[in-house]
Order: structure tokens, then C-alpha cells, then sequence
């Protein structure tokens, strides 16, 4: 079954977040991640505070999602996260196939 990664991302530093991006955009199709979402445009149809940027992340499974985040590769993206941005990330299951 399929797993999502949702970030909602407050950006900190624009050179600091480019190389978080590419390292982590490198990471995610290395454990078989693939966008859906990469910061297009956004709004609120209702209720909430206005979206910041959005990212989903789709991974063929939890086990491989949770594999890429403790992955030694994505170690080295998150060691620029703090300067980089601010974010609320979320990890969740797909539905199972009919």
C-alpha cells in the first residue's frame, strides 16, 4: 500500500532551502519516492489559516517512506533544515487496492 510524506513548508533562507531541496529530491527517487506535489499553487476552499508551500511525497510503502527519512542520505538534508525552513511533516498510508 502506498504512503504519503505532506509537508507544509515555511521557507527560512532561499539558499539554504535550495540545497536541502536537491539533496532530498535525490534521496526521495533513491528509495523509490515520487513528487505530487511540489510547491504549486495553493488556496483554501475552506476553513484554516492560509496554506504555506505544500509537498507531497508519494513511497510505494510506510516501510519504505520511514526507510528514506532515518536514510544516512536524507541525514545529510537534514542537517540543513534548520537554516533552511520550518515545516509540520506528516507521514500517511494510502488506501489498500481494491
Amino acid at each position: 500500500m502506498s504512503a504519503y510524506v505532506i509537508s507544509e513548508v515555511d521557507v527560512k533562507d532561499s539558499a539554504s532551502f535550495e540545497a536541502y531541496r536537491t539533496i532530498a529530491a535525490k534521496t526521495i527517487a533513491r528509495y523509490g519516492g515520487r513528487y505530487l506535489v511540489r510547491g504549486g499553487a495553493a488556496s483554501v476552499a475552506e476553513g484554516g489559516p492560509p496554506p504555506k508551500t505544500l509537498i507531497v511525497v508519494e513511497f510505494p510503502s510506510m516501510a519504505r517512506l520511514r526507510e528514506w527519512y532515518t536514510s544516512p542520505e536524507y541525514a545529510e538534508a537534514l542537517k540543513l533544515r534548520p537554516t533552511a525552513l520550518e515545516r509540520r511533516l506528516i507521514f500517511v498510508e494510502g488506501m489498500p487496492a481494491d
